[in-house]
């Protein structure tokens, strides 16, 4: 058993253990890098028989969990892996959050949301807002614009420029603030431009007097999924977005790390050396 791949102790349900270490398997380099891997390559890298690792194979399979290739035989790692996956990212992404909002807010005194993109628009799934602070308007469960918003800026960072141009067919773009895009070009120069920068950085293009900082949010497989974002006045916040943009960025990327399950434990804004090597 030294020196296998996915090997699971056999201390419970033997088929379920040897189940674990052929997802195990499949999920490694050696079947992800060549196709897929054989029954003969499985049972030699996770220790067990060939008879046993076909039996359990052929389980997984009518699951959903591994499939077939007709023509070499290959298995590799189902699309019902997949999904089960994604759905476990969306219940980290609803858990991790809050934390990572009160530490922004903790830490640049203003208020932070979480957005995701729900149809031609952005949805608020959270906020979080200083103790002193009044908020005038409640975003969460709001549907707001994508062209003049930071959330919505970022939301679109791995759209192509045509996917862009779909999505915004029919919007209004004489909407928003003095600064806001009016057309789709603009929009997609603005959008390029954060996109080399890392992160989105507004002033006054929702509304007179708005300034706001953002940072798209990645998954285990890299796509964006949802937009950290920090608003508020620019009489209050102006002088403050470069410090702003910096921690939305290292907050954003900290939280894609944990939704890829990385061994990165700190939290969003824990390193003062981090902060201080961005400064």
């Amino acid at each position: 058993m030294r020196g296998t791949i996915g090997a699971v102790p056999e201390d419970g349900s033997t088929s379920l253990t040897r189940a674990i270490a052929l997802l195990n398997a499949l999920g490694s380099p050696a079947a992800t890098g060549d196709d897929g891997l054989g029954v003969v390559q499985l049972a030699r890298l996770i220790g067990r028989e060939k008879t046993q690792v076909s039996r359990t194979l052929k389980t997984l399979a009518e699951a959903g969990l591994v499939t077939r290739d007709p023509d070499t035989l290959r298995y590799r790692i189902g699309w019902r892996v997949f999904t089960l996956a994604a759905g476990a990212a969306d219940q980290q992404l609803l858990a991790l959050t809050p934390r990572v909002l009160r530490q922004l807010v903790a830490r640049v005194h203003e208020c932070a949301h979480l957005s995701v993109l729900e149809g031609r628009g952005l949805l608020t799934l959270m906020s979080e807002s200083p103790g002193w602070s009044i908020q005038a308007v409640p975003w969460v469960g709001r549907i707001a614009p994508l062209h003049c918003t930071s959330a919505g800026r970022a939301l679109l960072f791995d759209h192509t420029d045509s996917e862009v141009r779909s999505l915004l067919e029919g919007a209004d773009l004489s909407a928003g603030g003095p600064n806001a895009p009016r057309t789709v070009d603009e929009v997609l120069s603005r959008l390029h431009q954060a996109q080399r920068r890392g992160y989105v950085v507004l002033n006054e293009e929702f509304e007179t007097g708005h300034v706001a900082v953002a940072a798209p949010v990645r998954d285990f497989r890299g796509r964006v999924v949802a937009a950290l974002n920090i608003s508020a006045p620019k009489f209050r916040f102006g002088r403050s977005l470069p410090r702003a943009a910096r921690e939305i960025k290292t907050a954003a990327d900290q939280l894609s790390r944990a939704l890829a399950g990385s061994s990165d434990e700190s939290s969003p804004g824990d390193s003062d050396e981090e902060r201080r090597r961005t400064s």
